[in-house]
């Protein structure tokens, strides 16, 4: 108790750390404040309350709730990670985008700004079906036409808000500020969800609730280790040789960090955003067919075999496919050897790349089940008897998010510390992870 009492006054002992965990808090606030102000022109009382599952409900999990309060931060800031991840994907596929990417700094200032521009339109065309299909027309109390005008405009400006909010966070604040709202929207339930939960145990469930805390807690330490699990390619650089004088630059040994998880909750997004497609196709032929009736009703229900087998499916998919867009062995081995460096044993080039790629597959393929594993948790948990709300922390986006941010965020505070010559957070050692030599 003593240590952590220390750790905190170290903390707040750094004025620019402190300054950065205030302007945080602020601009958490300010997210969080946003989130209850409801659209102009709507009646509150009158608004349905969405699921916690499906396609729906992560997007209202994302947003702290502001998806089923209409309010103007409904839409958050999923557009522009839908902008993102879309600016990414070109970036592979385009030469064009290639060449922005490897501009350096200015490159990445053209892609931000183009990321931007696309938000805006994301969240227009998502403002539009999110007005048609979640506010029912009774709640509407002015008129409709106009409502849905301004309520467009106003959500634009909502998102990009959140953008600018997450974008100070990054600059300003402690943490990645895109990642912190998401988290902070996620965390926001937290406390409301485990109410419902005792109280729907009561006292005769006491023991029970007891051990559903105990088994959330063995859950997280075990996304922990899946995230910060490393495949370490050792990379020797050779020492450069300048006249009479060896230079000291080279002749050490570094390591290519490979995580078991790559790809971290992309996979697990990407396959949640399709599972709704098989019930709304046998949905639509439900009428004609008992067969077509008994798939729909299977794949609305989150916790029935069928779903869960085909959304493992879906991850292991996408975790190979995310993997394999995101880290090229190729550029890696050009990187390596334009850079003098090598692995030991392997010769540079093709045969360094050809080595790499084996080492991702072979380290993929467990990742992908274990992230399959702790996306299906919380249909799990339910299965048990648990609250739906509480159920979707033991495992899913949700816990991949809160455990990924809050590992950036304790790594960001220990650099602080360590570089005032302070002690850092944890008694055994620094936090682990984040800032593994790279090979370059």
């Amino acid at each position: 108790m003593n240590k952590f009492i220390n750790t905190i006054k170290n903390i707040f002992s750094i004025e620019e750390l402190r300054g950065r965990i205030l302007n945080t808090l602020l601009f958490i606030t300010f997210f969080r404040l946003g989130s209850y102000i409801v659209l102009p022109g709507i009646d509150a009382a009158k608004l349905e309350q969405k699921g916690e599952g499906g396609l729906l409900g992560l997007l209202n999990m994302f947003s702290g709730g502001a998806f089923n309060n209409a309010s103007i931060f409904a839409l958050g800031i999923m557009p522009y990670i839908s902008a993102s991840i879309a600016i990414q994907l070109l970036t592979i596929a385009l030469p064009y985008f290639q060449k922005m990417q490897k501009d350096g700094e200015s490159g990445r200032k053209k892609l931000n700004q183009i990321t931007r521009v696309l938000t805006i339109f994301v969240t227009a065309a998502q403002a539009t079906a999110y007005l048609q299909t979640t506010i029912p027309a009774d709640a509407i109390i002015v008129s409709a036409w106009s409502f849905r005008l301004f309520a467009v405009i106003i959500l634009i400006a909502g998102t990009m808000f959140c953008m600018w909010l997450g974008e100070k966070i990054t600059d300003k604040g402690v943490g990645n500020g895109i990642s912190m709202l998401i988290m902070i929207g996620i965390v926001s339930r937290f406390p409301g969800s485990i109410i419902g939960e005792a109280q729907s145990r009561g006292m005769s469930g006491a023991l029970l609730f007891v051990i559903e805390i105990v088994a959330l807690f063995f859950v997280v330490m075990g996304a922990v280790m899946v995230t910060q699990a490393v495949r370490r390619i050792p990379v020797q650089y050779a020492k450069q040789v300048v006249g009479n004088r060896t230079s000291s630059v080279g002749g050490e040994r570094q390591y290519i960090p490979l995580k078991l998880n790559s790809a971290g909750v992309m996979p697990i997004i990407f396959a949640q955003a399709l599972m709704f497609v098989p019930g709304l196709l046998a949905g639509s032929f439900a009428e004609k067919s008992e067969f077509a009736q008994s798939i729909a009703q299977k794949f609305s229900d989150f916790t029935s075999l069928e779903y869960n087998l085909l959304f493992a499916f879906l991850i292991i998919v996408f975790t190979f496919f995310y993997t394999a867009i995101s880290i090229n062995p190729t550029q890696i081995s050009d990187d390596m050897k334009r850079g003098g460096g090598f692995v030991p044993g392997v010769k540079p080039g093709e045969a360094t790349s050809t080595f790499i790629a084996d080492i991702l597959d072979r380290i993929t393929l467990p990742g992908a089940f274990m992230l399959a594993i702790i996306a299906i948790l919380p249909a799990l948990a339910s299965l048990f008897g648990i609250t739906r709300g509480f159920a979707s922390f033991f495992g899913g986006t949700s816990l991949l998010i809160l455990v990924g941010v809050v590992l950036d965020t304790l790594q960001q505070i220990e650099s602080y510390l360590l570089m005032r010559k302070y002690e850092g957070l944890m008694q055994s050692g620094r936090v682990k992870g984040r800032t593994e030599a790279v090979a370059q």
